[in-house]
């Protein structure tokens, strides 16, 4: 295991478990920290394309484009969780899909490799995008496994009530882990075009291991508004 790959991981699982609290504590925690991400993410986005210059058109654009997706991207996640177990558990299983897609193209990518998926992100390959697709079906499964210990009463009835959101086995939830997944690597790609575009390798250095946090959660930034869309049109 690469060094880089150890700070991939304990970062990821140190934000893995700082999302969960936040989002499962109450609905005010979880606005302060969606709007300080999104703010970060912003700034980082900003920041990275300052480098290239651009007309004051291009700049208008640019600037009016993220910020009004900024409020999209906040919007999409508060009605999302919601303040309901149900939200709770959407959004929470949502993340899982993104992360575990991210994985599983970072794993595949480096342990297979092969053909370049395109020039926008030399790093990518098919491999790795076909691994983002198989893992992301995984949050799939770890749920309804966790599901059956409650036959052997290992949860109390709190928990048990967390656990009532209906994620069951059907090729219907096995696509939407697909189309979380879709969406995930095209957002990666948005950002890495930008990124090329200014020559940079990373939006910052906030995190070990990952960059900046839109380097982080590039694809949950465009994932959130896709299933809020997916939930209030009722097609999931």
């Amino acid at each position: 295991m690469t060094a880089e790959l150890k700070k991939r991981i304990v970062t990821s699982i140190f934000l893995l478990i700082i999302s969960m609290l936040i989002i499962s504590i109450n609905k005010i925690v979880f606005i302060v920290a969606i709007l300080s991400i999104g703010t970060i993410c912003l700034y980082e986005f900003f920041n990275f394309n300052k480098i290239r210059k651009k007309s004051h058109f291009e700049r208008f654009l640019l600037y009016f484009l993220s910020i009004t997706y900024f409020f999209v991207f906040i919007y999409s996640s508060i009605l999302l969780r919601a303040d309901s177990i149900s939200g709770i558990n959407f959004f929470i299983i949502t993340l899982f899909i993104c992360i575990f897609s991210d994985i599983g193209g970072y794993i595949t990518g480096k342990a297979i490799g092969g053909k370049k998926l395109t020039h926008i992100s030399p790093n990518k390959t098919i491999s790795g995008s076909i691994g983002s697709f198989v893992f992301s079906v995984f949050p799939l499964f770890i749920y309804i496994m966790i599901r059956s210990f409650e036959n052997f009463y290992i949860f109390d009835n709190h928990i048990r009530y967390y656990f009532t959101f209906n994620f069951i086995f059907s090729f219907k939830n096995i696509f939407f882990c697909l189309l979380v997944s879709l969406v995930c690597q095209a957002g990666d790609l948005f950002i890495s075009y930008f990124k090329r575009l200014n020559k940079v390798k990373d939006t910052g250095n906030i995190l070990p291991g990952h960059g900046g946090l839109l380097d982080r959660i590039d694809g949950i930034i465009f994932a959130i508004p896709f299933v809020y869309f997916l939930k209030i049109t009722q097609l999931f």
